[in-house]
């Protein structure tokens, strides 16, 4: 049986089609192609939706990023802290504004940045920290701030990278409205996904959603620019798309949740513990990836593939020691944890279109290598 990593065509049947098609036809009909009534519609949806205060919709993820860093302030030449295992986007996003990734290491176990460790890369050219919302699962922010805050008795920003964990309602509250701003994806495969290219950014103080939507525009309005900013505009097409698909994704969400739970059972039935390590079932994961730590991870990701089953690696190099970070002095055994998981990790597939029978064939795959 054939098991595809991801198949976007699992929310695409005829009636979606359909009702998605007149969405796009009521685009057409108004002609509101640049800020057209769909942008603010979704943006008043999103912040009801997820409790985040101010949503400022815009092209993509990353770029969303870039606003919130942008927005609270951060200037060049700063530092911000950010854990190396993660998305490229992340780290792009500070360099990208001219600032500078300090990249601190993970926790095994959770996959998410350790405390500690973050802790003790704030110096004081440290102006915010970032943390990842990393597969799904919620980060810690409060107590990440009260542990900065007692170390070097500086009260410093927390921004989120949320852009894989929208929805998320762990011990804190809502993903995104933790720190002073955040940043969401909402890339085709994201558990919320347009049909192209885009995001948003979300964050509860007034001043700094203005500074956002200032910025997302070129920096000002009416031929008066304030500031120099980027043409950081949400297409009403894709808004359109994503006012579809939202009241859907509850339902895909908990989907997800339940093949999270079928797959850490059959490894248990398989007796796949010694060779299997899955991820934690802590509060709030929507597991926008399912994603495992297996020995021998390269030639199991080959052998499914020869059985027609798709899994993917996120991420195969920590971004200490990607090639164009390396002027920051990035060097082999700096993060063990980022650097231990490069090599263990492999997410299977988790997509709401992935029946039971497909999660067996998986695990029997994964059985069938290590027997």
């Amino acid at each position: 049986m054939s098991v595809p990593f991801f198949d976007i065509h699992y929310r695409l049947d005829p009636e979606d089609r359909a009702e998605i098609l007149e969405r796009w036809g009521n685009v057409l009909d108004h002609g509101g192609f640049i800020g057209g009534p769909e942008i603010g519609e979704l943006e008043e949806k999103l912040s009801s939706a997820f409790n985040l205060g101010e949503v400022v919709a815009c092209s993509n993820g990353s770029d969303a990023l870039v606003l919130a860093l942008k927005a609270v302030g951060v200037r060049p030449g700063d530092e911000v802290v950010v854990p190396a295992f993660t998305f490229f986007a992340t780290a792009g996003a500070i360099a990208r504004i001219g600032a500078i990734p300090v990249f601190a290491d993970v926790e095994m176990s959770s996959y998410l940045m350790s405390t500690e460790s973050a802790v003790s890369k704030v110096t004081d050219k440290t102006s915010a920290i970032m943390t990842v919302h990393l597969f799904g699962r919620q980060a810690p922010v409060a107590p990440l701030a009260e542990s900065v805050l007692a170390a070097t008795g500086r009260a410093i920003p927390i921004l989120e990278d949320a852009a894989q964990s929208i929805g998320s309602v762990g011990a804190e509250g809502d993903c995104g409205a933790l720190g002073i701003a955040s940043g969401f994806s909402c890339f085709p495969t994201k558990n919320l996904g347009a049909a192209g290219d885009a995001g948003f950014s979300a964050t509860r103080d007034p001043d700094i959603a203005e500074r956002m939507r200032s910025l997302r525009n070129h920096g000002g309005e009416n031929y008066i620019h304030k500031e120099v900013g980027f043409n950081f505009r949400m297409d009403p097409l894709q808004a359109a798309f994503l006012l579809h698909q939202l009241p859907k994704l509850a339902v895909f969400q908990a989907l997800r949740i339940e093949a999270a739970s079928h797959y850490r059972k059959l490894v248990l039935e398989a007796g796949l513990m010694d060779w299997v390590i899955c991820p934690e079932d802590a509060e709030g994961h929507i597991f926008h990836q399912y994603v495992i730590q297996s020995e021998n991870r390269d030639a199991l990701k080959l052998h499914l593939e020869s059985l027609g089953v798709g899994s993917a690696i996120y991420y195969p190099v920590p971004l200490h020691l990607q090639p164009c970070f390396s002027e920051l002095g990035g060097r082999a055994g700096d993060l063990p944890g980022c650097e231990a998981l490069a090599e263990r990790v492999l997410a299977l597939p988790i997509h709401p279109g992935v029946t039971p029978e497909q999660r067996e064939e998986v695990v029997s795959g994964i059985a069938s290598f290590y027997s």
